[in-house]
């Protein structure tokens, strides 16, 4: 993944996960494998693992500690009433952001760009 495309998504992964975490409850693995599956094959686990910590912090999560078959209880996280609205509030932000883009990028011909 690009340096540019590194940065944005740092902006951008909190809401991702919260996202990932609407449908069911999940640990920091499947996460990251369903993000994988979805096109995001260069993130790696610990970056998933850092911001699971700072949303549990904020209270945007509910952890349940669950028995594992290999090794230490895994933390499943299930996204709460304030995750959820932080949710919508970070797709409501996206959405609006993504088209004043998109209106930016059709306005502007960028196939007469005199720059170098």
């Amino acid at each position: 993944m690009g340096n540019q495309m590194t940065e944005m998504l740092k902006g951008t992964l909190e809401g991702i996960v919260l996202t990932v975490l609407t449908a069911r409850s999940a640990y920091g693995y499947e996460i990251t494998a369903q993000l994988r599956e979805r096109g995001f094959s260069d993130l790696v686990e610990g970056t998933v693992y850092a911001l699971l910590v700072r949303v549990e912090q904020k209270g945007l999560v509910d952890v349940e500690k669950v028995p594992s078959e290999k090794g230490p209880p895994r933390k499943v996280y299930s996204l709460n009433a304030q995750g959820r609205r932080q949710r919508d509030e970070f797709w409501g932000t996206w959405n609006a952001l993504s088209e004043r883009i998109e209106r930016l990028h059709s306005d502007v011909d960028l196939t007469h760009d005199k720059g170098e």
